[in-house]
């Protein structure tokens, strides 16, 4: 079974009546052996579907509203096996709502030099028929993904597998709903933003419920549930002495329970994949949800802290993208500095929701003063993110428009044990440097909360990027401040242009 399976990609070859029947039958069956190539292929993530060779512009629209309409297909790959006249492409294409990636392929790997004739050539003309179909893309100012090498090339499947995933999360956000408990928090001003355009740009909604309907299904929640679930703490997690069985604390463990049960069966019982809280705004519950939030991000919900519905929104998506692949994805913010004489480097960290799918080891549970917002000492999971690379990823309202921010990153051990520290966090060095990503980032005007990802690659935001039509910018090894600077020129024109004047 495929990681994201039933989702599916629709591979669509094109070709034209003129060659006859006896070519056309040789052009189905070497297409249904790349699409079962393509399908059997463990880079790409999901189902990938022959259909039937296109000829007819009547054909090509009916199978573009198929797909538009079809709930599982996140994609099209098309290929010109032989030569397709793209006018016969203007109307399916121009209908077309789906992501699509041109794939400029053949089907044999090697020219047969001593037996080519010109029977051969008709039937493997891709290196024309794409062409035409690629003028045609470009005249429509299509957004697009163009991979080109030979189909059985792992490189190829690869980039195909990464397109999948990015269109996998672009499907995601098309019938996401995101649970804001309370407001943003008050005075702050990147997590404010337009959230009417972001759900014409993204496809996401997202809605407010008042924080006293969740601590109202927090006090109704049933002992006997909320004790099945300490007890699965208690099972899963090294327990502070203060939260076991005879711990004076373990009142706490259980609140920290039914805000949970609460918690999940409300995000369940209404469809959201992403929700926030804040902890200016907790009328009714006794602590800041710390472990719930943990545990629920653990099992692919979206997170955004102080009502930024934003990173929660990113943070699903990118799990989404991720399912499958090794390494976790978490809610995360740069905290402060380590400005050492032998690097220096980020410790990434928040009051107390990171997700533990970024650590290797167990995680220890304990609870803690939390010197804001008012209320009981919050219980919450403790643990150091595994080392390694990862990206952290912002997404920010301009106002005339979204923009993603990305940074590569490479997660270390800490240098001391952090003992008196008792949140989970990440320590990383950023690429190139502290200093260059810093000020390339906040040049950007990037934000502090972003998703955190040891799963996915740059190439994962590209692709979701541009099928979403915003802004990306990127800052990695070969960042310079110079280069970054202008980069943000250039953008800032091609999307005022682009949108119209």
């Amino acid at each position: 079974m495929k990681n994201l399976d039933p989702l599916e990609i629709w591979f669509v070859t094109g070709s034209m009546n003129l060659y006859g029947e006896d070519v056309l039958r040789q052009v189905t069956e070497d297409s249904k052996q790349i699409a079962s190539g393509l399908d059997g292929a463990d880079a790409i993530p999901v189902n990938v579907i022959f259909k039937p060779v296109l000829t007819t512009p009547e054909a090509i629209l009916r199978l573009c509203l198929d797909a538009n309409a079809a709930p599982g297909c996140v994609g099209l790959v098309a290929w010109m096996h032989t030569f397709s006249p793209a006018k016969m492409w203007i109307a399916g294409l121009s209908a077309l709502q789906k992501p699509l990636l041109h794939l400029h392929t053949q089907f044999n790997r090697d020219l047969p030099w001593a037996a080519i004739d010109m029977d051969f050539m008709n039937l493997n003309q891709s290196a024309h028929g794409d062409r035409e179909f690629a003028y045609l893309e470009s005249r429509l100012r299509l957004a697009r993904t163009t991979v080109v090498g030979h189909w059985q090339d792992p490189a190829v499947a690869d980039r195909i597998g990464t397109w999948s995933r990015a269109a996998c999360g672009w499907h995601e956000a098309h019938g996401l709903k995101i649970a804001r408990f309370g407001d943003n928090m008050r005075e702050v001003a990147v997590t404010e933003g337009d959230k009417t355009e972001a759900q014409i740009r993204f496809g996401f909604s997202v809605n407010t419920y008042g924080v006293s309907e969740l601590a109202a299904a927090v006090r109704a929640v049933a002992d006997s549930d909320a004790d099945r679930l300490v007890a699965e703490y208690d099972d899963t997690y090294e327990m502070a002495p203060e939260l076991q069985r005879e711990g004076d604390q373990r009142p706490a463990l259980r609140e920290a329970a039914r805000i949970e049960v609460a918690l999940r069966a409300f995000l369940v019982a209404g469809g959201f994949r992403a929700f926030t809280d804040t902890f200016e705004d907790l009328d009714g519950l006794i602590q800041l949800p710390g472990i719930a939030v943990q545990r629920l991000m653990a099992d692919g919900y979206g997170f955004g802290a102080e009502g930024d519905w934003k990173s929660a929104a990113i943070v699903r998506l990118m799990k989404v993208m991720a399912i499958g692949l090794p390494g976790g994805t978490s809610f995360m913010e740069d905290y402060t500095y380590h400005f050492g004489s032998s690097g220096a480097l980020v410790l990434g960290a928040h009051m107390l929701e990171i997700c533990p799918s970024i650590t290797q080891e167990r995680p220890s549970c304990e609870i803690h003063p939390l010197s804001i917002g008012g209320k009981s000492d919050p219980v919450r999971l403790v643990f150091t993110a595994s080392p390694g690379p990862a990206i952290t990823v912002g997404l920010l309202d301009l106002g005339d428009r979204f923009r993603l921010v990305l940074n590569e990153v490479d997660v270390v051990a800490p240098t001391g044990r952090l003992e008196r520290l008792p949140v989970a966090r990440a320590v990383w060095a950023p690429r190139p440097d502290l200093a260059t990503a810093a000020e390339t980032w906040l040049m950007a005007g990037g934000p502090h909360h972003t998703s955190f990802s040891q799963a996915l690659h740059p190439s994962h935001l590209s692709e979701f990027a541009e099928m979403a039509g915003v802004e990306l910018l990127e800052i990695g090894d070969r960042t310079t401040v110079s280069d970054f600077k202008n980069a943000m020129r250039w953008n800032h024109v091609y999307y005022r242009l682009s949108e119209g004047l």
